[in-house]
């Protein structure tokens, strides 16, 4: 048999793989041209069949419920057929350095997580300020905390906003009725295991099928959770999803005033207005005058509109814009018990606080300072935003003594401000502002 020509199979060989070569050039080629869900194919993660997968049991609570899981999808984002906004699987409740300045600072992105976690910042500044054992150390050293503290005050904030949301600090408006409903806590953790199969009807987040709810942990005990301050986890998410479920999946849909409505459905781009009010109020309204409004006319009923039925530790002040005034919080919101308000102005979250717990004693005339029967005319703030931003500035309430009233002078003033210079004068009507250093940005 002859030998075949070692030239002939090397001319094959090179041919072969020439034709091999073009193949997968023609290919790569096609592929460009794909779409990028068609083009990275091998990336796509499917998820997992779950059907099979048995609903173990967990100690101190119980794994949701498939109309649970679902309906809170809806109530919370709008759709549990499509994915969530995913912004919030990856934002926790992150503290800055501690013992620095700033450290008692939550940090966060700005997407729709940065209202939520800016009104979780000024509940944790009421507890860094207003609820220490020491009464005899300032405010500088209040605001640099050690990490113990600062563990201390995240936790007590959020057991605070769950037990506030669950009804646990609810006053009865009708003092003669006792009521029996005993106030029940739901806590939301995540496991392993997902209790809910991924279909056309629900697509898996990866967190809200394999949460288990916690119901028997009392307010005191709320305390050692420590689950949601993970660096880029889903602390925010599971804070709102507990908040929710133990406000009642029913009475949030009250308080939006619409079945089809949802906490986040069209919100802006740092979060909506009602998910400050529900931190703050335990109710989930966008409303922010006071008690209850009926609106109508004589052609339609009218509808109550809830809005905040009592008076807040926490404030909130709002500035939109010089062209569209828009609505006012009402005085329940506007002057709080603590000198503390959430601050929405021109789109942007931040917190505005003072140290002296004085500053609001006096519902009606609360320039009035209690302890010294003086005047408090004269007293400096400070703006923090969970982005970073901090400023102090020195609010004067004597413009209109020293400039004698005329409203030449106040419009010249109101033109030159800044937009926070504005949103404060919505509290401090006319008051001069003055900055305080250099803000830092």
């Amino acid at each position: 048999m002859a030998e075949p020509d070692l030239t002939e199979v090397k001319e094959t060989t090179v041919a072969n793989a020439t034709s091999t070569c073009d193949k997968r050039h023609c290919k790569e080629m096609r592929k460009d041209k794909l779409p990028p869900y068609l083009r990275d194919r091998e990336r796509i993660l499917y998820p997992r069949n779950t059907r099979a997968l048995p609903k173990t049991p967990v100690i101190g609570g119980q794994p949701i419920e498939e109309e649970t899981c679902m309906t809170l999808r809806k109530v919370v984002f709008g759709s549990c057929a499509s994915p969530p906004k995913v912004e919030w699987a990856r934002t926790g409740l992150t503290l800055r350095p501690y013992g620095q300045s700033l450290a008692f600072g939550l940090r966060t992105p700005r997407n729709t997580t940065r209202g939520f976690v800016t009104a979780v910042q000024a509940v944790m500044l009421k507890h860094f300020l207003f609820k220490c054992d020491r009464q005899d150390v300032g405010p500088e050293i209040l605001l640099k905390p050690s990490y113990d503290r600062q563990i201390e005050v995240l936790t007590s904030a959020i057991s605070e906003i769950i037990w506030r949301c669950a009804g646990g600090f609810s006053v009865s408006t009708c003092p003669n009725i006792v009521s029996s409903i005993v106030p029940k806590a739901i806590v939301a953790l995540p496991q392993d295991t997902p209790y809910l199969q991924h279909s056309v009807q629900y697509f898996q987040d990866g967190l809200t099928e394999t949460a288990y709810l916690s119901t028997s942990i009392p307010y005191e005990k709320l305390l050692y959770i420590l689950a949601f301050h993970d660096e880029g986890g889903p602390g925010a998410k599971l804070l709102l999803y507990s908040a929710v479920l133990s406000r009642g999946l029913s009475k949030i849909r009250n308080d939006l005033e619409d079945p089809k409505a949802s906490i986040l459905g069209g919100c802006s781009e740092e979060g909506p207005i009602s998910i400050i009010i529900f931190v703050l109020t335990g109710r989930a309204s966008s409303h922010l005058h006071n008690g209850v409004l009926h609106v109508g006319d004589e052609n339609t009923y009218a509808v109550p509109q809830w809005g905040v039925l009592m008076r807040s530790e926490v404030g909130f002040l709002v500035h939109e814009s010089d062209s569209n005034i828009g609505k006012q919080p009402g005085s329940r919101l506007k002057t709080p018990t603590l000198p503390i308000w959430v601050t929405l102005c021109l789109g942007h979250h931040g917190v505005l606080f003072n140290a002296n717990r004085e500053l609001l004693r006096n519902y009606h005339a609360e320039r009035r300072n209690i302890i010294h029967s003086v005047y408090v005319k004269r007293f400096e703030v400070q703006y923090f935003t969970c982005g970073g931003s901090h400023a102090t500035l020195t609010v004067d309430t004597r413009a209109n003594e020293t400039s004698g009233g005329s409203d030449a002078a106040m419009e010249t003033m109101d033109i030159a401000a800044t937009p926070l210079e504005k949103l404060i004068r919505s509290k401090w009507q006319d008051a001069f502002i003055q900055w305080n250093g250099t803000p830092i940005m």
